[in-house]
């Protein structure tokens, strides 16, 4: 029984980390072009993109997952998203990466203004480009800025994934649940902890590792 609950769960972190990944490359460079628009000087996009992001981080994701995967089927009369798990694995990315996209702009933002404007200034003083003043000066201030509540956001991110059980996607926690209807056993529900708790430590000590590599900067 116990290998079998481990196979199950092996098949769950493995769909819970496809939505991880897919979210994180979708949602990091996304959050980045929101940041910018947050701060255009093209005031209508600037609101614009203001107001999606006060809806977007005002509104529940669960909320947000099931307008996003069963709402075109009853505006189109047609599903988008196919009914196999594929279909649903992809309305969950979906769905997520304009979650945390919303949220990484705020951070990105918050990165961006915090770098001191004679830093800019000195730079444009050098003769440097916008872009050369961007990547050399800006960015990786920012980086280090961001990496604290940045990490915050990816740990959350991972245990968000059970979220995707809502519309029926087979991650981890769905798959640990499983059990405690078909076979009446919870254990499988702790165990499932387990898989979670190795996950966020990995990052942990990943983000660790990037926060002393950036010290530098002090």
């Amino acid at each position: 029984m116990f290998w079998t609950v481990t196979q199950s769960l092996l098949n769950g972190v493995a769909t819970t980390f496809e939505i991880f990944i897919l979210t994180l490359i979708f949602a990091l460079p996304l959050g980045l072009v929101l940041a910018f628009g947050s701060m255009s000087k093209f005031k209508p996009l600037r609101y614009l993109i203001q107001v999606l992001v006060w809806i977007i981080r005002g509104t529940p994701l669960m909320l947000q997952l099931i307008i996003i995967f069963y709402g075109p089927g009853l505006w189109l009369s047609h599903n988008i998203w196919s009914g196999n798990e594929a279909g649903r694995i992809s309305a969950t990315v979906v769905a997520f990466t304009i979650n945390y996209a919303c949220y990484f702009s705020v951070i990105f933002r918050g990165g961006i203004e915090g770098v001191p404007a004679g830093q800019r200034e000195a730079g444009q003083v050098l003769g440097m480009t916008k872009s050369q003043i961007f990547f050399k000066i800006t960015l990786l201030q920012m980086i280090k800025r961001i990496v604290p509540p940045m990490s915050n956001e990816i740990i959350t991110l991972v245990k968000d994934t059970s979220l995707a059980r809502i519309i029926a996607a087979y991650e981890l926690t769905f798959a640990g649940f499983s059990f405690m209807k078909s076979a009446g056993i919870i254990w499988p529900l702790f165990y499932t902890g387990v898989f979670y708790l190795a996950f966020v430590g990995i990052l942990t000590l990943l983000f660790n590792y990037i926060e002393r590599r950036l010290d530098y900067f002090k």
